[in-house]
C-alpha cells in the first residue's frame, strides 16, 4: 500500500527557497528575489528576442531589461511577436 502523499504535499512549498510572487499576464507566478528580467522570461519559456514587455504598467525598453530586477508584487504583461502573412 502506498503512503498518503496528501500529508506530504502541503510541506513542499516550504522547501522552496525564499521565492517572491508576481503577476505575469494576469497569472500569479513565483521566482527568486532579484531575478533579472531576461532570466525570468527564459524560465517562463519565452524567447526574450521575440517578446515585448510591459513592466508595472509601462512599456520597458529592451535596453533596460538586463538591469531590471524583479521585485515582489511586480506586474508583467508579456506579448509574443508573431510573424507571418
Amino acid at each position: 500500500m502506498l503512503p498518503d502523499l496528501s500529508l506530504i504535499a502541503p510541506a513542499l512549498p516550504s522547501l522552496m527557497p525564499n521565492q517572491i510572487k508576481l503577476q505575469v499576464n494576469g497569472e500569479t507566478r513565483t521566482c527568486l528575489p532579484q531575478s533579472r528580467l531576461p532570466e525570468l522570461l527564459e524560465q517562463l519559456g519565452y524567447n526574450p528576442r521575440l517578446v515585448a514587455v510591459e513592466y508595472n504598467g509601462e512599456i520597458l525598453h529592451r535596453q533596460f531589461w538586463s538591469e531590471t530586477k524583479i521585485q515582489a508584487g511586480d506586474r508583467l504583461e508579456v506579448v509574443t511577436i508573431v510573424g507571418g502573412g
